[in-house]
């Protein structure tokens, strides 16, 4: 029988990509490349090693494309003439080299210094600052827990060019970005991050269910529980099917424990346990079985931990039917050790305190009501409904900036989702509070402050305004500085929801009283 080694290199190679994916594919490929360097061709070896890093991204093993990568660079950096009129395929290996960098984050077989060297390497080409280097520089960053340099280099991501041809999918950048900042703790901002994705047409065919995934967390963070279930629904309506989908799912269960949507959780973690057996990567895997974990805890102590689930036998362990209190400890045992092993590469406790701090986390809301999946059209936007302009619907921080967009106002969104802006002499701060975020509260600070001692003159100024004006209630506030800050609040309770054209009308009163308060503490002598 004639052998691929039998036969040429060049035919050996055209064959061997026939082949169906899988090891068998990969092995052949790999000892083309081998006998490919022994010979010395570095043209069959590099093609082979092109077709070795597809094998192994097809098989879903990132992590394996990294000794390959590595093989096709020093080929190219010793031939570059290989690669003569064919810029593409230049290209293509500075975004297998940008794979192979994102592979460190995913498990912890990719050795450290491998990651950073090709990383560096990528630095040299295509320039420090370049939008592809400084995201992963942002995200290696943020993987070994250096926040600080994580958002310098995020500064930089963000003001580079999104269509580098090196960079990654620019309709996944959106959802890239708000999960950095979610988990830094800035859910509005991660919320404005996901615009892009949510509002426009889908740059890419897993949007905008994996935008909508990212921002589970923030909506319920930000008081926007409604909208966070129908984003649910939506998203896991396709996320449920698609193996692909593994990374996303950890987000659904983390929404269903903190959402406190606890039995449809576990119904979820019955449905998508089996993945966890053969999960995406390292990463994922940690990251589901701490959601799952949480969730489990969560449903022992609201009495549901008698309740079994199936957990498929793989390897050694036996198929059974756990109860959900001893597959909360199964869980938490994978994802602690998991963690511990990508602490162990990076030499920090980060992803080992992280795991912690997702295992103690409580719930956010209270459950509103889960819509079924019919009702959701497939170009739903998550939105709670679709209100018209006398229609009352539940305040939300998208509503809000929506009067202020609709008044062409300029304003920012705090971490907290406090939105603030200045008009004239002063600067009004919106908030939403109350238990579920319905109370719509404006603040108007002047920017003029008085002296410490003219505390009474300043009592005196507000003490007029009130009982000349309705709005706003003026005080005096001392910050300890030696000057007295001159404020003024507008509350209004919306428990029974508002119309987007009465939100326009109060924000624009807000706003209007704020400024002519401030106006007044700007005239004062």
């Amino acid at each position: 029988m004639t052998t691929f080694r039998d036969r040429g290199l060049a035919d050996a190679l055209a064959d061997a990509r026939d082949l169906p994916d899988g090891e068998a594919r990969c092995a052949e490929l790999e000892r083309i490349a081998a006998r490919a360097d022994a010979t010395g061709d570095p043209r069959t070896g590099l093609a082979a090693r092109f077709a070795l890093i597809e094998a192994y991204l097809q098989l879903g093993e990132r992590w394996r494309m990294v000794e390959p990568v590595r093989r096709c660079v020093a080929t190219v950096d010793a031939r570059p003439e290989l690669l003569d009129g064919r810029p593409g395929e230049a290209e293509r290996l500075r975004r297998h080299q940008r794979q192979a960098v994102e592979a460190l984050f995913g498990t912890p077989r990719v050795p450290l210094d491998q990651g950073r060297s090709l990383l560096d390497d990528l630095a040299d080409r295509l320039g420090p600052h370049a939008g592809p280097v400084a995201e992963l520089r942002c995200r290696l960053a943020d993987h070994l827990g250096d926040e600080p340099a994580a958002r310098h280099e995020y500064d930089h991501w963000s003001a580079a060019d999104a269509s580098h041809p090196v960079a990654g999918c620019p309709g996944c950048a959106p959802a890239r970005r708000a999960e950095l900042l979610a988990g830094w703790g800035e859910p509005a901002a991660a919320l404005a991050a996901l615009g892009p994705a949510l509002d426009g047409e889908p740059a890419c065919t897993d949007q905008p269910e994996r935008a909508l995934a990212a921002g589970l967390l923030p909506w319920l963070r930000t008081g926007e529980a409604a909208r966070a279930a129908r984003a649910h629904v939506r998203a896991y309506r396709r996320h449920r099917r698609e193996r692909a989908a593994f990374p996303q799912l950890a987000a659904h269960l983390r929404f269903c424990a903190l959402g406190g949507h606890l039995a449809h959780g576990l119904d979820v973690l019955a449905e998508q346990l089996p993945g966890l057996d053969h999960p995406a990567d390292d990463l994922s895997a940690m990251e589901f079985a701490a959601a799952g974990a949480l969730l489990c805890g969560l449903a022992v102590e609201a009495g549901l931990g008698g309740r079994r689930i199936h957990r498929p036998g793989h390897g050694p362990r036996p198929a059974a039917d756990v109860d959900v209190a001893t597959l909360a400890g199964q869980l938490q045992s994978l994802a602690t050790t998991l963690a511990g092993s990508f602490d162990a590469r990076n030499g920090t406790g980060h992803q080992s305190g992280r795991i912690a701090s997702w295992l103690a986390e409580r719930p956010l809301a209270e459950p509103v009501p889960l819509p079924a999946e019919d009702e959701i059209p497939d170009d739903d936007p998550a939105e709670p409904g679709s209100p018209g302009e006398e229609e009352p619907a539940p305040l939300s921080l998208r509503m809000l900036t929506a009067a202020l967009d609709a008044r062409g106002d300029a304003y920012r969104v705090e971490p907290d989702g406090t939105v603030v802006g200045r008009w004239g002499e002063a600067v009004v701060q919106f908030r939403r509070l109350g238990p579920q975020g319905e109370v719509l509260h404006a603040r108007a600070v002047a920017l003029r402050r008085l002296p410490a001692d003219r505390r009474a003159e300043a009592y005196a100024f507000c003490n007029a305004w009130n009982h000349d004006r309705l709005l706003p209630a003026a005080y005096v506030h001392d910050p300890g500085d030696g000057t007295l800050l001159l404020a003024a609040d507008v509350t209004t309770d919306l428990a029974y929801g508002v119309a987007r054209a009465q939100l326009v009308v109060l924000v624009t009163s807000a706003v209007s009283t704020g400024a002519a308060y401030a106006e007044a503490v700007a005239a004062l002598p």
